[in-house]
């Protein structure tokens, strides 16, 4: 009997969801910044593969994403590319303007031994589903 509970609350564990960090919400809030370009990296779930993807943003800020997870990115206006780590070689150059939002959709296929992302720009509707729908990368 106390196994059975046991295993009962073990698996009702796994289905409780954590309430979402403050930062989390405030970047749900998809607020434009008026000197500066918003960038939105978000990796839809379900994904291709389910292994971490290292990404480059710029040439100084560096995260891994999993599927399901998103990051809000503070830029100022012109050229940010975003580039995959390693042997992936996915990459993608976003033209920002101030005061701007944009939404970059990563996605992660299987290569030989590896994954390779692809990034694509898609329209605010788009993005901002798929964030809500994500959690937010470093955001506990």
């Amino acid at each position: 009997m106390i196994l059975r509970i046991l295993l009962i609350s073990m698996l009702l564990a796994g289905w409780v969801q954590l309430a979402p960090s403050p930062q989390d919400i405030q970047a749900k809030k998809f607020e434009a910044v008026p000197d500066k370009a918003v960038i939105y990296l978000v990796r839809d779930y379900p994904d291709f593969s389910d292994i971490a993807a290292t990404i480059w943003l710029g040439d100084s800020v560096r995260i891994t994403t999993y599927p399901g997870t998103f990051y809000r990115w503070e830029v100022a206006p012109g050229k940010h590319r975003i580039t995959g780590y390693g042997s992936d070689i996915g990459t993608i150059t976003v033209e920002s303007e101030r005061g701007r939002i944009y939404f970059v959709l990563q996605r992660l296929a299987p290569f030989q031994n590896h994954a390779r992302s692809h990034f694509s720009l898609v329209a605010e509707p788009i993005g901002r589903a798929a964030v809500r729908r994500a959690e937010l990368v470093g955001g506990r």
